[in-house]
């Protein structure tokens, strides 16, 4: 007797978590040298779980680093959509190890949640998109739509095989929209569509005195401090307000339209939700914005660390020859972050003071990302999540990147749906990360609910 996909969810469930289970074991680090045979290792269980799901063309593809993993399902037509779907295997460290309740690698549940290093970013997220397409063809035996997966190992690292495999095979990967569930939504009975991120540009800066540390007592009055200069010029990136003092930094910065003022508005999500998961005693930044307008609509300039001189246990009196910094920017659309990075390298220059030397040391830089948000894809998103959970999708714009978003739209020109499945509170790159395991079998409804709303004309 034919099973319907309910029917099979329901008696999967047990199996579902066991895999999970099995794969966030894998301890696939992609940062660290030492882990590269665990992200190869995470990638052969990938594959090995596409079979089963009963995708075809299922590949492990070798690169320089680490491999990504292909598959697809191309039996719908070709009249039919055909969606990509993208997850990453590989992870995060687990340090501070000591912060962990129990071992990152070995998956603990605690009531409803999963704690294990990748349960939330990636791993588990990407199950769910695998496991919907199992469930309709383990029942129906088709799909609605033609699908094609890739996955890769390096979203945590660099990220440079998959730009360059996708720079070289874009007909292989040709399709009308993408999925990607890398991301949270607000609460387990409220669906999120990220319909924004913002992008990047980051540097090292490093301040040059004196040819060595000199003693305070003979130098001190007369010789510039590595680590004062160093902090004049940081404090200077900003005034009173949070507002960034960098000359055109906010130039090209496309305003927010009413419409997306009105969408933000209605996210529910806003200072004391803030100041719950920060415990920071009060909010910072544009007053003339809100909270979720500027964690996702508004650029950013950040002091990530610095550090100088002395810094061991007990005391030593110098006054430090260098000192460093590395600051990183989030921009938002139409802000180009070789030219905000070419304005911040000006301005440094332009205010360090003639008693120290200063450079500059370019780390990284992405564009932001947009989705229109009446493309058919995003509709079809809002219907799933209107069928699964009866309420409408929030739309919210992302603070952080997501850098192979940008490499879709631009080489593959198409609609980026962005999913979210995890929780605020997940402790994605943060001991303890967990996944909600609720989400885990709900999410494989939504995705179901997608594929069959995208096929709608």
């Amino acid at each position: 007797m034919e099973v319907s996909t309910a029917a099979y969810l329901a008696e999967s469930r047990s199996r579902q978590l066991a895999e999970l289970i099995d794969w966030l074991r894998i301890p696939s680090i992609s940062t660290l040298p030492e882990h590269a045979a665990d992200v190869h290792r995470a990638a052969v269980w990938l594959t090995q779980a596409l079979q089963r799901a009963g995708l075809e063309h299922v590949e492990l593809i070798e690169t320089d680093l680490h491999p990504l993993v292909y598959a697809d399902w191309l039996h719908a037509g070709p009249s039919a959509p055909t969606l990509l779907i993208y997850g990453h295997f590989d992870v995060q460290p687990a340090d501070p190890l000591d912060e962990w309740h129990a071992p990152p690698f070995e998956p603990t549940q605690r009531g409803d949640d999963l704690v294990a290093r990748g349960a939330s970013d990636d791993k588990g997220q990407t199950l769910v998109l695998i496991k919907a397409i199992e469930a309709l063809l383990q029942t129906v035996g088709r799909l609605p739509v033609n699908v094609k997966f890739i996955a890769e190992g390096e979203e945590e690292s660099d990220g440079e095989s998959i730009a360059r495999y996708v720079a070289t095979h874009t007909a292989k990967l040709a399709a009308d929209a993408v999925l990607i569930s890398d991301s949270h939504m607000l609460s387990p009975s409220q669906p999120t569509l990220l319909y924004g991120l913002r992008g990047m540009w980051g540097c090292e800066i490093t301040v040059r005195g004196a040819a060595h540390d000199l003693h305070s007592g003979t130098f001190g009055g007369v010789i510039h401090n590595a680590n004062q200069a160093l902090a004049e010029l940081l404090a200077a990136l900003h005034d009173s307000t949070g507002r960034v003092t960098v000359p055109g930094f906010y130039d090209a910065v496309r305003k927010l339209t009413d419409t997306e003022r009105t969408l933000l508005a209605a996210v529910p999500h806003g200072e004391r939700e803030i100041l719950d998961e920060s415990g920071a005693p009060a909010i910072w930044g544009e007053a003339e914005f809100t909270v979720v307008e500027r964690t996702g609509a508004r650029p950013t300039l950040e002091i990530n660390g610095m550090w100088g001189g002395f810094t061991g246990t007990g005391f030593k009196t110098v006054i430090p020859s260098e000192a460093r910094a590395k600051v990183s920017c989030r921009l938002v659309p139409d802000q180009d972050p070789e030219a905000i990075g070419a304005a911040i390298e000006r301005y440094l220059y332009q205010l360090a003071p003639p008693t120290v030397q200063v450079s500059v040391q370019k780390s990284f830089g992405a564009p932001a990302f947009i989705a229109p948000l009446d493309a058919p894809a995003v509709h079809a998103a809002v219907r799933a999540c209107r069928r699964v959970y009866n309420v409408d999708p929030v739309f919210m714009r992302e603070g952080g990147s997501i850098p192979v978003v940008n490499l879709f739209q631009q080489t593959l020109g198409a609609t980026i749906v962005l999913m979210g499945l995890g929780l605020p509170n997940d402790n994605m790159h943060a001991p303890d990360e967990k996944f909600h395991l609720p989400n885990f079998y709900r999410g494989i409804e939504l995705v179901i609910a997608f594929l069959e709303e995208l096929a709608q004309p």
